[in-house]
């Protein structure tokens, strides 16, 4: 395969996703050039648009690429009609409960929660990762973060944002303390979309 596409396949690969500007940037083309690689890769059905993000400034939306799971393509739809079933049949006062036991259910058995909150934080990146959230913890001057560099429903998160609420009830379990989320899918390094969960110690 043709150098730059593989490079593009190693990038969504390792950041989940990414709009033609930021993989430009990362390697040092032009976005013209870089789209028409994209176009190629999507063309043989590797990767796929997953969504837009509104430009910077006047013009046109981006998309957003990421890597084609056509082994996964009726995962999609199912998660939105199991969604929208449990918004239709549920009473609006049951939907944290809701939300946190499936939160619970992704975590699959419980653990023990560590003592010292720098064990939390490896521990919940550990728990995490097979999950898809490409996590990592940063260490800051009053609380801690803990970054989730790739959204698993990225394709379906602007109509059912309550997958956040799962996301903070995911962390607030693993690291037993209550977690306030604040960036959803914003630029990270290498301009990769990313959401940011502040622990309140």
């Amino acid at each position: 395969m043709q150098q730059t596409r593989q490079r593009i396949l190693d990038f969504l690969d390792q950041w989940g996703s990414a709009t033609a500007r930021q993989l430009a940037k990362s390697f040092g083309m032009t976005a013209a050039n870089l789209r028409h690689h994209l176009a190629v890769l999507e063309t043989r059905k590797l990767i796929a648009s997953i969504g837009n993000r509104p430009a910077e400034g006047r013009g046109r939306p981006e998309k957003i690429y990421a890597m084609a799971a056509n082994q996964f393509a009726n995962l999609e739809p199912l998660t939105r009609a199991l969604l929208q079933t449990l918004a239709a049949t549920e009473l609006p006062r049951k939907s944290e409960t809701r939300q946190k036991q499936l939160a619970l259910s992704l975590l699959g058995s419980p653990t023990a929660v560590p003592n010292q909150i720098t064990q939390r934080l490896v521990s919940a990146v550990r728990r995490l990762e097979p999950l898809g959230y490409k996590p990592r913890w940063e260490a800051r001057l009053q609380e801690p973060q803990m970054v989730l560099g790739r959204c698993p429903y990225a394709a379906i998160i602007a109509d059912h944002p309550e997958l956040c609420r799962i996301d903070a009830h995911l962390l607030e379990t693993l690291l037993a303390a209550p977690v306030e989320q604040t960036a959803k899918l914003q630029p990270g390094p290498q301009q990769v979309p990313q959401c940011v969960f502040l622990l309140k110690q």
